[in-house]
């Protein structure tokens, strides 16, 4: 970067409150959901797999979209990329809005995760762009644009059940306009960031990986309707893993493949790869699972509901904005470390969850797994972005928010799964989540441990 081009771009307030906005409305329509499907429910008068669809539609077309948006910021300028996912996301959210019944709510749900597959690898390779040569103000921008993420992503039950409460189901997607237009006018001051790549669109690839895993994630949602021995969960599953073998296949081949393999021969990018698939896999699943428990099983109003979840926005924001302080004192591995052991610790103060569990004894749980999640993220991305040249930080960041949405998705459908069948089910759902949860953190602890050596 030279220094005319460092010359004009915007300060560091207004990169990372403009790249931030992005963060915010796509973390915010992955959780405010989650509050309002009892109310969604009545409206369409839906089972639970719609209902599973309504999150995860949005999530799968987040994840499997993201690598091909990752790619195209790098082709195309992801100045450009951002903003038209800003105009997508905001229409998408209208469309919401209105939907006069599931199926049209579902497909604008895909259209939202279009829209933010293009925004979230895009603002953060302009946030890459602009502290790429100052590496200790890129973590703190860093830090600043997960605590963005992160807040919105908890505050979501709670802003949700207020707009219930106050209004209709529908606000949960209008409130999102206003945040689109604001971020969509503030991205012109942005650097103009032209082609950085000359990598060609990898279509086959693209086609391949959406098509294996909106297979995989369909199959799951649908077990618990038809059976594990149906020959369609079985024929889908086999399927979805012959779809992505072939999807190897094209990107060993191809010569300018979407998914780089040269960057998964680092243990490092792996490490923490697998870390983003595990933390956003149990997070999501259990959110979706604990708006069930708290309406269902605890008999909150959505509103009380909401409040309920407040504790996790309170942890995300505290972890998040010591994060960056952290990560240039200590390297991304302490922090790290210490953001799983409290992730476990959380979900292990889930197993006291019953049919009357008093709302204080879940205040620690809902505290501490979001500030383990917070203190980790960071860490985590800042890794990612430091181990790959800056021309390939969108595709990079796309790669690890691929993995977090695609494994996101894949909780939230088999958590779910768990829960089908009422008050029981859900009520054992809890505990066999949390127990799951614990299980993967302690597997992505002992890959970071190897993975990330002093």
């Amino acid at each position: 970067m030279d220094q005319k081009t460092h010359s004009n771009l915007p300060g560091f307030g207004w990169a990372v409150l403009t790249t931030s906005l992005a963060f915010v409305v796509a973390q915010l329509d992955v959780s405010i959901v989650n509050i309002a499907l009892p109310e969604i429910a009545k409206a369409y008068h839906a089972g639970i797999s719609t209902l599973q669809w309504v999150i995860d539609a949005y999530t799968l077309a987040f994840a499997v979209l993201m690598l091909s948006a990752g790619s195209l910021g790098d082709l195309l300028g992801s100045k450009k990329i951002f903003q038209i996912g800003m105009i997508i996301f905001g229409i998408a959210s209208a469309g919401c809005g209105l939907a006069p019944d599931a199926i049209t709510l579902i497909i604008c749900r895909v259209a939202q995760g279009i829209g933010a597959a293009m925004m979230i690898p895009s603002s953060l390779a302009l946030l890459n762009h602009q502290f790429a040569h100052t590496p200790q103000t890129r973590t703190r921008a860093v830090g600043l644009w997960t605590a963005a993420g992160s807040a919105a992503m908890a505050a979501g039950p709670t802003i949700g059940g207020f707009l219930i409460a106050f209004s209709s189901w529908r606000f949960i997607f209008i409130v999102n306009i206003p945040i689109c237009i604001i971020g969509y006018i503030l991205s012109f001051k942005m650097a103009q960031m032209t082609k950085t790549s000359k990598r060609s669109f990898d279509l086959p690839g693209q086609l391949t990986w959406m098509l294996s895993v909106t297979t995989l994630i369909s199959v799951i949602i649908e077990i618990p309707r038809l059976g594990l021995s149906h020959v369609l969960i079985w024929g889908g599953l086999i399927l979805s893993l012959l779809i992505f073998g072939l999807f190897l296949w094209i990107e060993g081949k191809t010569a300018h493949p979407m998914l780089p393999f040269h960057l998964f021969k680092s243990a490092r990018f792996n490490a923490l790869l697998i870390l983003g698939a595990v933390l956003n896999g149990s997070y999501y699943g259990s959110v979706f699972i604990l708006s069930l428990y708290l309406q269902k099983v605890l008999n909150y109003p959505s509103i009380m509901a909401g409040l309920a979840f407040l504790p996790l926005t309170v942890g995300f924001v505290i972890s998040n904005v010591i994060s960056g302080r952290i990560v240039n004192r200590y390297g991304i591995r302490k922090p790290i470390i210490v953001g799983l052991i409290m992730f476990a610790a959380g979900f292990a103060g889930l197993f006291i969850a019953h049919e009357h569990t008093p709302y204080l004894e879940l205040f620690l749980p809902f505290l501490v797994i979001p500030m383990g999640m917070g203190l980790a993220v960071p860490a985590m991305t800042n890794g990612i972005l430091s181990s790959v040249d800056k021309t390939l930080s969108g595709t990079a960041s796309a790669i690890l928010n691929t993995a977090r949405q695609t494994a996101g998705a894949i909780g939230v459908a088999v958590f779910g799964a768990m829960a089908a069948g009422g008050t029981l089910a859900i009520l054992g759902a809890v505990s066999k989540s949390a127990a799951i949860s614990i299980g993967l953190t302690a597997f992505a602890m002992l890959l970071i441990v190897k993975g990330l050596k002093r």
